[in-house]
């Protein structure tokens, strides 16, 4: 995928998006980043630490939180995006479904959007992504981050998130949207459950038939938390060793199934993780003494 100075192989290396909330209530690193310089380091550290994208966000879209206005996002992610498009020579994605937010993110210096809304929430942003020619994430999600956890149910859950995805790919492309510049996610921890969520991950390779870019974010998700958390305890937190720990699982395993890019919290953590299992994936097609 090529675009302006930017470039991202997809395939052989599976490429690491950096996670970095400009937010108080994410829901593992709420109020960590919220200082401008404090984003702005986090998001220096990850390039260093190897990440090919940077994904910069000022609205959490956990489960059950509340939307921000469009003023107060803009106020948390353009200072930030600014100065990091100055520092890092690798694409800055804005994470919104607001139109207004995205070209005020562009202007600033990001080259992606990474949309959870596929679209379908601002009818403007499509067009804008077309005018600047940048790549664009579809992501699949059932309701809103207020309602999507509410007893989410599927009669096919691959079939109809595969559905979803193809419809949402090609309505990029009637309103402009080069289909080279997509990338598809199917929302791991976006209005499903727990065994949803392990039944995509396992499963990932069904959606290859849609012939894009695959991206999942599995990072610190509840249903990982769920997994290693001791019986007797409710719930952990995102923090924990442990809880990172079973990310790197999840991560292996969605790059095994056809995962292209992974967006992760701990891109020091996941660059040894893809590098074992790409060199896995590859093995026999590299000479011996490479």
């Amino acid at each position: 995928m090529e675009w302006g100075r930017h470039r991202l192989e997809l395939g052989r290396r599976t490429c690491i998006m950096g996670i970095v909330n400009v937010t108080p209530d994410s829901f593992s690193d709420g109020g960590r980043f919220l200082d401008p310089r404090n984003a702005v380091a986090q998001g220096l550290r990850l390039s260093a630490e190897g990440a090919d994208i940077i994904d910069i966000g000022g609205e959490s879209t956990r489960p059950f939180s509340e939307p921000v206005s469009t003023e107060q996002e803009i106020r948390r992610v353009v200072p930030v995006i600014a100065e990091l498009a100055q520092k890092i020579r690798i694409p800055i994605s804005i994470d919104t479904s607001k139109a207004a937010v995205a070209r005020r993110a562009l202007d600033a210096g990001a080259a992606m959007i990474n949309d959870i809304a596929a679209l379908r929430s601002d009818e403007g942003l499509a067009g804008l992504a077309a005018e600047f020619g940048v790549p664009v994430i579809l992501m699949h999600m059932r309701g809103e981050p207020r309602t999507m956890q509410v007893a989410p149910r599927y009669d096919d859950l691959v079939g109809e998130i595969y559905s979803f995805l193809e419809g949402a790919a090609e309505d990029a492309e009637r309103q402009g949207i080069a289909r080279e510049r997509l990338i598809v996610d199917p929302g791991i921890g976006f209005g499903k459950t727990s065994e949803h969520n392990l039944q995509l991950i396992r499963r990932l390779g069904d959606f290859a038939g849609l012939n894009l870019p695959l991206l999942v974010g599995p990072s610190r998700k509840s249903f990982i938390r769920r997994l290693v958390k001791p019986a007797d305890v409710q719930d952990i937190s995102p923090d924990l060793p442990v809880v990172e720990t079973g990310t790197q699982a999840a991560v292996a395993a969605a790059v095994f199934n056809g995962a292209h890019i992974v967006r992760v919290h701990d891109v020091a953590n996941t660059m040894a993780t893809v590098k074992v299992v790409d060199a896995i994936l590859n093995s026999g097609s590299i000479p011996e003494n490479h």
